[in-house]
């Protein structure tokens, strides 16, 4: 690892001001994924900049009945704050399901959105990555690519994104809170990350210096009936192979009100519109599920060791609808 030089700062305009004036700098919070990053030589800043210490840990009501999250505040507060788990309990499930628990105390809420693919080529600055290396190609095309994505893919990139609390911000419309040289932005949840296309080294739609500094939740009913479903490998700390963030109330038999994402299959968490557009007004069925179900993973394309996860989608999708049902007592 080459020598990096280390400051840290406690107010939000100073911390954004140093970052902003180098452009070979970063910003550093709890730095789980960062430093390891940094040892194998895949990012190599030649400043980092502690922002452990700025006001930003804080959940907080907004005035229209929703919550804020600061972009601080560590993923195990999170998960056990009382308004996160009775309004928004998706949330919590992601953040538990998320990581281990030693990982949950260090790491940070915007650390966790902003984390890097997991995938070997991106990691292996001996392979082929037109994220790590724009225009070098992608090595996990005709590869080893058994975890990669089937939706939102491109020529350039088939990476899943790893974050579980994305997809879970997915399915609540969250909004993303930053402050930069140009000054603060709210940015959708779907718009702050950005599909691989021919850019895939770009995966948010931030300036250099800009720094996130927390996320809304909208006041949403129905987010207090709302569950995050995770397929992997092992049962203890593993990325998903399939995962589903569903809200859903049902009314009369009938589904009134979804709202549904999906990890561990795309190249960003994937709101499931097709999915939505097929459940809403439908009976709370398996048949109607099972059809939301292949509804969205219509369009998906597979590249030979991960071709399996298309019917795991679908199942996730099917076996998340009807827990949810089963719990609203429709099932």
């Amino acid at each position: 690892m080459r020598p990096v030089s280390y400051s840290r700062v406690s107010d939000v305009a100073t911390a954004i001001g140093t970052v902003t004036a180098d452009p070979d700098s970063a910003f550093l919070a709890g730095g789980t994924t960062q430093v390891d990053l940094l040892r194998i030589y895949v990012e190599q800043p030649r400043r980092l900049v502690d922002i452990n210490d700025l006001p930003l840990n804080r959940v907080e009501e907004l005035p229209d009945g929703g919550l804020r999250i600061g972009g601080l505040a560590r993923m195990s507060d999170v998960a056990e704050d009382p308004a996160v788990l009775r309004r928004y309990p998706v949330v919590s499930e992601a953040l538990l399901l998320g990581a281990s628990p030693q990982l949950r105390h260090m790491a940070t809420i915007a650390g966790n959105l902003m984390q890097r693919v997991r995938c070997s080529y991106f990691r292996d600055t001996e392979a082929s990555c037109n994220k790590r290396a724009p225009g070098t190609g992608c090595d996990a095309m005709e590869g080893v690519n058994r975890g990669h994505a089937v939706l939102g893919t491109s020529d350039c990139c088939i990476a899943t994104h790893p974050s579980d609390l994305g997809v879970a911000l997915q399915a609540l419309d969250a909004v993303v809170q930053t402050e930069g040289p140009a000054g603060p932005r709210s940015i959708p949840i779907d718009d702050f990350y950005l599909l691989p296309g021919t850019t895939p080294e770009r995966e948010h739609p931030l300036d250099h210096g800009e720094l996130v500094t927390g996320i809304d939740l909208p006041p949403l009913p129905v987010a207090a009936t709302s569950r995050y479903t995770k397929i992997r490998d092992r049962e203890s700390y593993e990325f998903a192979l399939a995962a589903v963030a569903v809200a859903m109330s049902v009314v009369g038999g009938r589904i009134a009100e979804i709202r549904l994402a999906l990890g561990g299959v795309a190249t960003k968490p994937w709101r499931a519109r097709a999915a939505e557009r097929e459940l809403d007004g439908a009976p709370a069925t398996v048949e109607s599920f099972t059809r939301a179900a292949e509804a969205e993973m219509a369009g998906a394309v597979s590249h030979g060791m991960n071709a399996f996860k298309i019917e795991l989608g679908k199942r996730t999708i099917v076996r998340a609808l009807e827990e949810m049902a089963q719990r609203e007592g429709t099932a």
